[in-house]
């Protein structure tokens, strides 16, 4: 009965209109109410417990270093790159959105913004030599949402700090993963470019793009750095998004000279208006996930899919299943924080190592970020694009399919995802 006073509540006020943050708090107040006690005082307590973690100091400087990233040209540097070496290619700037998208990930971690910076840049581009608009802002959107699966990941973060697992193991367990995901939709934009009537790019001489390169290797160091650090212990995630941040801004104001000092306040309002919004949500999530905890919801869940319990590959499956269909619903910050402390018990349980599934986690919630009806990585691509959403989600089918068979491959041979963390143990 619990388990289905959180679903109504939830579901109802958030089909009524109600923000989620807020629907959060509701279903936790009807929850409350079903068990017999009503304390504001709980409610107070647990939402600032919910955002009073060192950890989630990292979302606003990841946000900051995304801002920095995009105003100082990092980003645009990245696609200029990409461009000089193989938009000659038949399909070439299909190729060019893949490979920005996937070294951009590796450099905020938030698909809205990278989509949108390489959608500006890139689909006036690609409707000019021919390509179809459709499949190009599909391409575009699937590069994006790569962002929260490649570290540094600011989903990666909500689900450690939710779940209680490591967040440096995420971030290099998501390496191999998201690097899959690239290569899945460009085998599927080789499949469908087919005898598109396509302009390519002029051929670069050597010198362009060597010149182009060295203009971009500024934001080619930041990864290695992040990963780097992380690996031999030099600074913590959160430490790391700092560094992120001041790098980017020093990189901007002092190096390509992009962002002035009258730019700093809006782009900062900017990082911290979207901050304020998820940790919002961390706090609301706080919330419903200790009353989730007292009701003991995860264990009527662990009682539903007891008889997969014996088999970890069917069980991850399943749960695999669930979180897909429920991400075609819920935008990809409220699914992670309802649903990573009601799994979390069941996949302790049932022995699954929360790394591995985190991961796979976040690469299904990454996916939903292009599945209507939601899709916030599909409105952004239209809003820019400025194309119907039906267009887009036409164009984003066989992308969106690909990425999910990578998904479900990774349930088949899980030591793909580990292999990195067992390289970097040596």
């Amino acid at each position: 009965m619990t388990i289905f006073i959180f679903i109504s509540s939830l579901l109802g006020l958030m089909a009524l209109g109600m923000p989620i943050a807020f629907a959060l708090i509701g279903c936790g107040l009807a929850l409350m109410y079903y068990m017999g006690f009503t304390d504001p005082q709980i409610v107070v307590q647990n939402m600032w417990d919910g955002a009073n973690s060192f950890p989630l100091l990292a979302v606003p400087f990841f946000m900051l270093a995304g801002e920095f990233m995009n105003a100082g040209g990092m980003t645009r540097r990245i696609i200029q790159m990409a461009m000089s070496w193989i938009g000659h290619i038949r399909g070439g700037l299909g190729y060019v959105a893949v490979g920005a998208a996937v070294i951009m990930a590796s450099l905020s971690g938030s698909a809205v913004a990278d989509t949108a910076a390489l959608a500006a840049v890139l689909v006036p581009m690609m409707r000019k030599a021919g390509y179809d608009v459709n499949r190009s802002c599909g391409l575009i959107a699937s590069g994006g949402i790569i962002a929260p699966v490649i570290p540094p990941s600011i989903a990666m973060i909500l689900y450690g700090v939710t779940g209680g697992v490591s967040i440096t193991k995420l971030f290099i367990a998501g390496i191999v993963p998201g690097l899959l995901m690239g290569l899945a939709i460009l085998l599927a934009w080789r499949w469908c470019i087919g005898r598109d009537p396509i302009v390519t790019e002029p051929k670069r001489t050597m010198a362009e793009r060597l010149s182009a390169t060295r203009q971009s290797l500024w934001a080619l160091v930041l990864p290695v750095v992040i990963i780097g650090g992380l690996k031999f212990g030099w600074f913590t995630p959160t430490e790391a998004a700092v560094i992120a941040a001041m790098y980017s801004l020093v990189v901007g104001m002092f190096v390509y000279r992009e962002i002035k000092l009258n730019q700093l306040f809006a782009l900062i309002y900017r990082a911290a208006e979207t901050t304020a919004i998820i940790m919002f949500l961390v706090s609301a999530a706080g919330v419903s996930a200790w009353l989730i905890t007292t009701a003991n919801i995860p264990q009527q869940l662990a009682a539903l899919v007891e008889p997969l319990m014996d088999n970890k590959m069917l069980l991850t499956f399943a749960l695999m299943v669930l979180v897909l269909l429920v991400g075609t619903a819920l935008d990809f910050t409220p699914t992670v924080l309802i649903m990573t402390p009601v799994l979390m018990p069941v996949l302790k349980q049932a022995g699954i190592d929360p790394v591995y599934f985190g991961v796979l986690f976040i690469m299904n919630n990454a996916i939903g970020l292009v599945t209507p009806p939601v899709g916030t990585v599909l409105n952004v691509v239209c809003g820019v694009a400025k194309i119907p959403m039906s267009g887009a989600i036409k164009g984003v089918i066989p992308f969106m399919v690909a990425q999910t068979i990578v998904m479900f491959l990774l349930v088949v041979f899980p030591q793909i995802v580990m292999w990195p963390l067992e390289m970097m143990s040596r």
